[in-house]
């Protein structure tokens, strides 16, 4: 199947580009005596850098810096000069961040600041443990029980209402099923007449970060992703009062009444923000998790159908906590799709004071890209890494315990996800409830374009052919 126009067009011009000559340079000089090196890269096409190689092909970019200049290197992107971290040593050095080198307020600032300024994971250091204390009420094993309840009954009505047939574009199907999930489970209640406005303004929100062009130029995604974000201030910021007297069990209510050990709460800009950020993360990454599991599951069908018996065998389509460990194929499939399509592919930090890394020497103020999506499908660290074999994750193989950052689609450190456990349930749930109504299928010559938005996507939104048991 074709790839869309856009998506070729944005593959060929990053190839040509990639073939300009360009001048390699090591980073910074180190300061003298300290024994560290200096980092190696280059910019590569003046001006444009490798932004577009970055956003066209994220692991075939990784692979081919790790290739060049191994796991510590720089390029230029998105108009400065980006150190690239690739391979568990080096991002486990960043992620556990032991010296305080590495900070995300500006790292992840400079690509989605302006629209989810101040959520959790753009927070450093005390301000961040402070906030992430308070959150964490509303991730509690109590808290994500009562989120199940809802959960389930909204996935069966998304269900009821899909059509079966050629070119079914689940991506789609998913990505809404989980807007409508987070908007009962997060906020309490469907949007009614606003749905439309606060759904569109929240994609736009989400795509702005990956702007190649980053100003707010009428008509750009850079400039509709900060109309999208006033919209969602504006709606969430007129619901704080009812919210913080009510008894409401979504976490919307509960982040307007938690409340730390230590007595510490959420001011109303608080809320706000991290009610942006968290809608954001929870249906960005479980859309993206359960369309590249849709494919790997049609690609092959075998583990599908290992899936499904084991998701029949249950009584029901609606999952309890008690069931959620007993899928034990389906979590295998999980990861193993977390490992090859990492969700959130890049992560960004910035260095707040000169640092060093792996015996290099970064400068202050340096802009920092960690490869998730990259590390996880390299060798030595995988076997195979581009084969989908769910059961590298059994206990008799573990090929994930071969390094403590080998597996890290979660991150790590103090920053890990803090709605880790959250994103794991919901995906579980629909998934089990899809097994349980349809079978689907790919041609066997189909390979699925790779798109960026957060991670990697199907850039052609993965059409299926699907069929009801």
């Amino acid at each position: 199947m074709t790839a869309p126009l856009s998506h070729r067009i944005q593959s060929g011009l990053a190839t040509a580009l990639s073939r300009v000559p360009s001048t390699a340079a090591p980073l910074a000089p180190p300061p003298p005596g300290s024994g560290l090196e200096a980092v190696p890269g280059d910019f590569g096409t003046p001006v444009v850098g490798r932004s577009l190689e970055f956003a066209s092909d994220m692991l075939g970019f990784g692979r081919q810096q790790y290739e060049r200049y191994g796991p510590v290197s720089w390029t230029g992107a998105f108009g400065r000069r980006m150190v690239s971290v690739l391979g568990p040593d080096a991002l486990g050095q960043v992620l556990v961040n032991k010296d305080k080198y590495f900070g995300n307020a500006d790292g992840w600032g400079f690509f989605i600041g302006p629209f989810f300024r101040r959520g959790v994971m753009l927070l450093d250091f005390e301000e961040h443990r402070t906030h992430r204390r308070i959150l964490q009420e509303a991730f509690t094993r109590d808290r994500l029980a009562e989120y199940l309840e809802v959960m389930n009954p909204r996935i069966r009505r998304s269900l009821d209402d899909w059509t079966t047939g050629d070119g079914i574009r689940i991506y789609d199907r998913i990505k809404q099923m989980t807007l409508d999930i987070g908007t009962e489970v997060f906020v309490g209640a469907e949007l009614g007449p606003q749905a439309d406005r606060v759904n569109r303004a929240f994609v736009d929100t989400v795509h702005a970060g990956v702007a190649v062009v980053r100003a707010p130029v009428p008509g750009g995604s850079w400039k509709r992703g900060l109309d999208g974000r006033k919209v969602l201030e504006d709606y969430f910021a007129a619901q704080i009062p009812v919210k913080r007297a009510g008894e409401g069990r979504d976490m919307f209510s509960v982040l307007c009444r938690a409340r730390s050990d230590e007595g510490e709460t959420f001011s109303d800009d608080d809320i706000v923000n991290h009610m942006i950020f968290l809608l954001m993360a929870a249906h960005d990454t479980s859309t993206i998790t359960l369309s590249m599991m849709s494919y790997l599951l049609a690609k092959n069908p075998e583990w599908q159908e290992k899936l499904r018996e084991e998701s029949l065998a249950l009584d029901s389509d609606d999952l309890t906590g008690a069931e959620l460990d007993s899928l034990v194929s389906l979590d295998l499939a999980m990861r193993e799709t977390l490992r090859m399509y990492a969700p959130v592919g890049q992560l960004a930090r910035i260095t707040v004071r000169d640092a060093e890394l792996q015996g290099f020497h970064i400068p202050a103020g340096t802009l920092m890209s960690l490869g998730i999506h990259a590390s996880q499908r390299m060798e030595p660290w995988w076997n195979r890494p581009d084969e989908f074999d769910p059961d590298r994750f059994a206990p008799e193989r573990a090929e994930d315990k071969s390094h403590r950052f080998a597996w890290m689609p979660f991150g790590g450190g103090v920053h890990k996800c803090i709605g880790l456990h959250f994103g794991g349930m919901e995906v579980k749930a629909i998934m089990h409830a899809m097994l349980r109504r349809f079978r689907w299928s790919v041609p066997a010559d189909y390979v699925m374009p790779v798109g960026l938005t957060t991670g990697p996507t199907p850039a052609d939104h993965l059409p299926l052919r699907l069929e009801r048991l």
